[in-house]
């Protein structure tokens, strides 16, 4: 190899380093004027991300305006008015229950669930369901970005303890995906993936059969009609735990019916991630 490839190949690997700061202009705007702060912004963006975060304003989630200050991934007023998840939960499916003694929700006790456990990231009420519309039928991809990292920080001690071999994004049909332009659950396990440091497997498990859209259908019909066109592809040796991602988790049956799949191709244990899931008290 020549120097000049070799300095080239440097240059390459430290742009893609994390840095610890950045000089950059934060616009802030009111109705009379502009007025320019520069601020150094410590954190764990690329070069690469700051600069598209300049082009393209980063949006919060929550307002949907742009993220003041710059740098961050959500307003922190907007912050406030999330409903975290917070205990007591359920045992099996992370949903918040009222009494503690209960350990399981009212809706995991009346049907079987063969996944092991789960986690979510906040409720699924007015702010959920508009945030969640955003991000999977706006074009707001980079809401992935807060939820992944809010979500691994209220929950990377269970994440981390169920010691997964790899994370599996629910799948969608390629006609949905041609249409929407994105699987929203893929670009949320490939954030986790990041985090975790392990593989992301997005053709592992597949949807080979188009299906009616599932919010037109009750949960035992959602279930039936998920199970019948997902199959897993291939299945690694020694791929024994997976933690498998989608955006909203309501009834259960697209988690159950992915995970009945996956456990009838060899996988032994399912945590189920979500970053939205609703309640039933």
């Amino acid at each position: 190899m020549s120097k000049f490839q070799q300095m080239n190949g440097n240059r390459k690997t430290q742009d893609d380093r994390r840095f610890t700061g950045l000089w950059h202009k934060d616009y802030e705007t009111d109705k009379r004027n502009v007025r320019i702060q520069y601020k150094y912004i410590e954190g764990t963006e690329t070069v690469k991300e700051i600069l598209l975060s300049l082009l393209f304003p980063r949006r919060c989630p929550v307002c949907q305006e742009i993220v003041e200050p710059v740098g961050e991934k959500i307003c922190p007023s907007c912050r406030k008015k999330i409903s975290f998840i917070c205990e007591p939960c359920c045992q099996k499916c992370g949903k918040p229950i009222l009494k503690e003694e209960d350990e399981w929700c009212y809706d995991c006790q009346q049907h079987v669930r063969t996944f092991d456990c789960g986690v979510s990231l906040m409720n699924y009420d007015k702010i959920g369901r508009r945030t969640m519309k955003a991000f999977k039928y706006q074009g707001r991809q980079e809401y992935a970005d807060f939820y992944m990292e809010e979500l691994f920080s209220r929950h990377g001690k269970e994440l981390r303890g169920f010691r997964p071999d790899c994370i599996i994004p629910v799948p969608i049909h390629k006609s949905r995906r041609r249409k929407r332009g994105y699987n929203q659950a893929e670009l949320l396990a490939k954030r986790l993936g990041k985090r975790l440091q392990i593989p992301v497997e997005c053709d592992l498990l597949v949807r080979y059969r188009k299906t009616t859209a599932q919010k037109e259908l009750n949960a035992q019909e959602r279930q039936r009609n998920l199970e019948k066109a997902l199959r897993v592809r291939f299945l690694p040796k020694g791929m024994e735990r997976v933690i498998l991602v989608d955006d909203i988790y309501t009834t259960g049956s697209t988690a159950e019916a992915c995970t009945r799949v996956l456990k009838k191709a060899g996988v032994g244990r399912v945590m189920v991630v979500t970053v939205c899931i609703g309640n039933n008290f």
